[in-house]
């Protein structure tokens, strides 16, 4: 593909509001210099105009998207709606039907007269904070505090809006003591927490308003495209330098909190098997035994910056995790900064038999965790360089000696990276022939094709799948799915179509000297050779494990604006299979998996962690607040014993007061098996029924039984 920069795996799975700053600690930046400058108005032009010619969606900058830009705009400023009231809004309410001319005429005024408003009024709620906080709070009342506001109408006046800090205040109070901490102890983080939050708030410049507000419009598009101010770009090309030296982990902005999106295999945030998706971020410290320093409201890049720190040095960090209840105490964990390990990244086999359904069976398995290439070995000259495709040629091959009679490929949590890898991998497993459809802005359409006639590998075929599956893997999944090479088996992928590319956007101006930024922008989408699109929906499994399907809220689907699925012409003469005889293995695997022990601990966490995240208040009773994290503790911990019981592993403390070893490595793998396992069970059966006498599928023919 030669039309589009297809960009690395660092790159593809970043959030798209990522970005890197120092930050000054000392420094507050006048009022009177949140003004906007020439550059900020040129830039202003400039992305517009390139939004308008390439962005792949063509949506015109009228009345309708100066509305969706206005609410971006205010979201991303009160995220939580705990400093702007209706009071406020109405008094914006000029602006609302005119950020569409602001931007065609690089009038920056409106922009940076509502954030002077809000750095007023963070100002004065964090001191009317910190005035609570010294006053005599009644903690025997029995009320809720809404700790996720941001889907709650905004509070209509200053009265409502002490209410909320008031309770705020309260449940910060409350989660402080449940870690044990004095009282005076308590006053003293408290009192810096809100005084940081302030501070912080000072220290934006000018340039972080005009990024603030640039990107409210381009995420107002769809959330792939972002801009990024020279600042931020400046140590976006730091970071890509240091190969990642940190703790290996992808970060986005949650209402006030830092949440982990995923960990990167081969980093030492994975390799801890202590940080998770959805765990929050409550505060960081430098070295053993250091201060933690809360970070709850600071913008994403500050706490990225605290985060990263060279190889081989101590960060700590204070964590509430995705299972634990909002106000729950929080776990402390301590990393040690290295860079990801590109041995870590490759791909793995294993051999699985004599399982229950299997009879004599044996079942090859490679892991893949990323879709990676050594460019620059690559372009330096080296013939052994490091790939994904040619790792999984070799296992195949060792699979093939060892006389395996099926394989399963394991992309669960693979996130993408080199498309090129994705097309060649597939390779391994058809003949000569179109892999996936590139449309651009422009209505040119591109097809990768593996040109390779050779096929590694011929046999039964199975591709295990779940939401965090995304990008490269769909694409993988979905030509393996069109072809009927293979059966999907797990959850509906995540989603993620779109083609990005970063552009500098200092070239459109006519010395080309002055530095402007870049702009992320999504150029094209990916279509499979079926012509459906993997954007959105995601490749939909043929056999669906018992929780797919019920996660509205997560991958791509879960994205505000996020670009719709369509679907163009399928590639023509290929034949596209869609039988692949698996309705008589189906009733078997659903008597496995409903007296399945692991199975049924993955709905129960399911269950659970589903009803946490809906929950959006918690009690300010202490003794009910203690008495709910119990219970779910206990529920929880229960629901694991019961599995760890049936696999013969040590169980953990029924008190959840107990401590019991988080390091479990064990444990951890025995759970990252339960789908694998099912899943060559599934592939097993499937042989067996392919090898009756009975009229071969198409499928069957494919797979050369």
């Amino acid at each position: 593909m030669k039309r589009f920069v297809v960009l690395p795996l660092l790159l593809l799975l970043l959030s798209p509001q990522m970005a890197w700053a120092e930050i000054d600690g000392n420094h507050v930046v006048a009022e009177k210099d949140l003004t906007p400058s020439r550059l900020h108005r040129q830039t202003a032009v400039i992305v517009t105009r390139v939004v308008d010619r390439y962005h792949f969606r063509k949506v015109e900058l009228d009345d309708a998207l100066s509305e969706g830009i206005f609410k971006r705009y205010l979201e991303s400023l009160d995220p939580n709606k705990s400093f702007f009231s209706q009071q406020d809004l109405e008094r914006f309410k000029p602006y609302r039907k005119k950020l569409d001319n602001a931007l065609k005429t690089a009038d920056l005024d409106p922009a940076f007269s509502i954030y002077r408003s809000y750095r007023k009024r963070v100002e004065s709620w964090t001191d009317y904070a910190r005035v609570l906080l010294r006053g005599d709070l009644d903690f025997s009342i029995d009320e809720d505090y809404r700790f996720d506001r941001s889907k709650a109408p905004w509070a209509k006046n200053d009265t409502e809006l002490a209410d909320i800090w008031r309770k705020r205040v309260k449940n910060d109070i409350l989660s402080l003591r449940m870690l044990g901490k004095s009282e005076q102890q308590i006053q003293e983080d408290l009192d810096k927490r809100y005084e940081n939050l302030k501070r912080r708030i000072l220290q934006f410049s000018a340039d972080d308003v005009f990024q603030a507000f640039i990107n409210a419009y381009t995420l107002t598009l769809e959330p792939h495209t972002s801009y990024m101010s020279p600042e931020v770009s400046e140590n976006f090309d730091i970071s890509m330098r240091l190969s990642l030296e940190g703790i290996g982990a992808v970060l986005r902005n949650k209402n006030e909190y830092t949440e982990i999106v995923r960990t990167i295999p081969g980093g030492p945030a994975e390799e801890s098997a202590q940080l998770f998706k959805g765990d929050r971020i409550l505060g960081v410290g430098q070295g053993q035994g250091s201060e933690v320093e809360s970070v709850v409201g600071w913008r994403l890049q500050d706490v990225v910056e605290k985060i990263r720190g060279p190889k081989g040095t101590t960060v700590r960090l204070e964590v509430l995790p995705k299972k634990a209840p909002a106000g729950s105490p929080p776990k402390l964990i301590e990393l040690v900064r290295n860079n990801i390990k590109l041995e870590d990244q490759a791909a793995k086999k294993s051999i699985i038999q004599g399982l229950p359904g299997m009879g004599g069976s044996k079942i090859g398995v490679i892991e893949i965790p990323a879709f990676y290439r050594d460019f620059q070995g690559q372009s330096s000259g080296d013939k052994d360089f490091r790939s994904t495709t040619r790792d999984v040629r070799r296992l195949l091959n060792e699979l093939k000696m060892a006389e395996v009679e099926g394989v399963v490929i394991d992309l669960r949590n693979n996130g993408g990276g080199s498309l090129t890898e994705a097309t060649e991998l597939t390779g391994l497993f058809i003949p000569t022939g179109p892999v996936v459809q590139v449309l651009d802005s422009n209505g040119h359409l591109d097809i990768e094709k593996d040109q390779d006639p050779e096929v590694v590998y011929r046999g039964p075929l199975a591709v295990l799948v779940n939401s965090d599956s995304a990008s490269a893997s769909e694409i993988f999944a979905g030509a393996i799915q069109d072809y009927g090479r293979g059966i999907i088996i797990g959850e509906p992928t995540f989603g993620k179509g779109t083609v990005q590319t970063l552009i500098n956007l200092g070239r459109f101006i006519r010395n080309g000297d002055e530095d402007l930024g870049r702009l992320r922008l999504t150029m094209a989408q990916f279509y499979r050779i079926s012509g459906s699109s993997t954007q959105f929906q995601g490749v939909v499994p043929d056999i669906s494990f018992p929780h797919a399907g019920d996660e509205k809220d997560q991958g791509e689907r879960a994205l505000e604006n996020a670009l719709p699925w369509g679907s163009i012409e399928p590639v023509h003469n290929v034949e596209l299979i869609k039988d692949q005889g698996l309705e008589q293995v189906l009733p078997a695997h659903r008597q496995r998996i409903d007296k399945d022990p692991g199975f049924r601990f993955l709905d129960e966490e399911h269950r659970i962690v589903k009803e946490l995240r809906e929950r959006d208040h918690v009690s300010l009773l202490e003794s009910k607040r203690r008495a709910e994290w119990r219970k779910t503790e206990v529920a929880r911990r229960a629901s694991e014993n019961r599995f760890r019981r049936s696999v013969g592993l040590p169980l953990l403390p029924e008190n959840p007061d107990e401590e019991h070893d988080e390091d479990d490595e064990e444990g951890r793998k025995a759970i990252a098996q339960i789908e694998v396992r099912e899943a060559a069970t599934l592939l097993a059966d499937f042989i067996r029924q392919q090898q009756r006498p009975s009229p071969k599928t198409r499928a069957a023919a494919l797979f050369d039984l």
